[in-house]
Formats: structure tokens, sequence, C-alpha cells
């Protein structure tokens, strides 16, 4: 479904290195990733794996409200996955499933695309849902880009961009 009224690529370029490729239903290799219990911890608040029938309903779920797409990176001759992210203006939950490429500021590079996207529709706005006050690798992520707090959750805080005044930082913009 996406986003309504809007035609969700295919294939979504963010550099040479990096694509993001719409989700297709096919995800068995995504379970590898959702294994991690440091990662889930980070991005769900408790340490436990999922199974694939978990893993069905969270890309149902976040296919049915937004752009789901894996990210995946150039490996010699062609694109592995290495990732998911969801884009809506109420939210962009994204994960880097290979811990090896983890800091490596992919998902700095991802956020910039789905920025650059959000312009493209002509959103005001962008925000993430929640980001746990012990998730440091994803607030500087996004305050780096020029996100900011803006309410406080029992586990952290919703963040979210402006995209119309001129306060995203230059970071942003590059």
């Amino acid at each position: 479904m996406a986003i309504e009224g809007i035609r969700q690529p295919e294939i979504l370029p963010v550099d040479e290195e990096l694509r993001l490729r719409k989700y297709d239903g096919i995800c068995d290799f995504a379970l590898e990733w959702y294994q991690d219990v440091e990662m889930i911890r980070l991005v769900d608040g408790v340490p436990e794996p999922y199974d694939m029938a978990q893993l069905l309903r969270m890309y149902r779920y976040l296919d049915a409200h937004g752009e789901l797409y894996f990210i995946e990176r150039k490996e010699k001759d062609r694109f592995e996955p290495i990732g998911d992210v969801t884009f809506w203006k109420d939210d962009m939950p994204i994960v880097i499933g290979r811990a090896d490429l983890r800091q490596k500021k992919i998902g700095t590079r991802v956020v910039k695309a789905l920025i650059r996207r959000g312009k493209e529709l002509g959103y005001k706005t962008l925000k993430v849902g929640e980001i746990y006050d012990e998730n440091e690798g994803s607030r500087k992520l996004f305050t780096g880009l020029g996100f900011r707090a803006y309410e406080k959750t029992v586990k952290g805080w919703r963040y979210e961009l402006c995209l119309d005044t001129g306060t995203e930082t230059e970071e942003t913009n590059r």
C-alpha cells in the first residue's frame, strides 16, 4: 500500500554504493538480522529475537503505513540486502542488519536520501516515532541531520525535522 496516492519507486538510489529496493514480500534473508538481541533491544526495547511470523507481521505493518525498502549495498557486481528502512512522514524506522556495517555512516546516507524524498513529495516535516534514550547511535544519526527532540516518551523521545523552515543543517543538504 505504501503512502496513499504516492507511487513508491522500485529502486530509490542513495549513492554509487547504496540503494533502497522496494519491499516485495520476500524477506526470509532478513530473519538473521532480527536474531541480534542487542540490536532488537535498541529498536524494540526488549532483547527478544524475532521468529518468521513476527518478522512478517512487522513488514506487513510497515508496508501498509509507508514505503518499506531493503537497504542494499553494492558488493562486487551486485547489490546485497544489508538492512531495512521505512519512510513516511510520521516515522522512519531503520535497521542496519549486518553488524559489521554499523557505524559506517550507511544510516546517515540512507536518511539523507529519504529527506530528499520528503522534500520532493512536498512534506513540511519528517518525524521519527521514538528513539530510546539508550540508543545513542540512532540519536546521533538523526540529530546530526537536523532532527530535534520534540516530545518525551516513556523510554525516549520523538524527533522531527522541519523541511520548510530552513532549520535543517548543512549536513542534511549535502
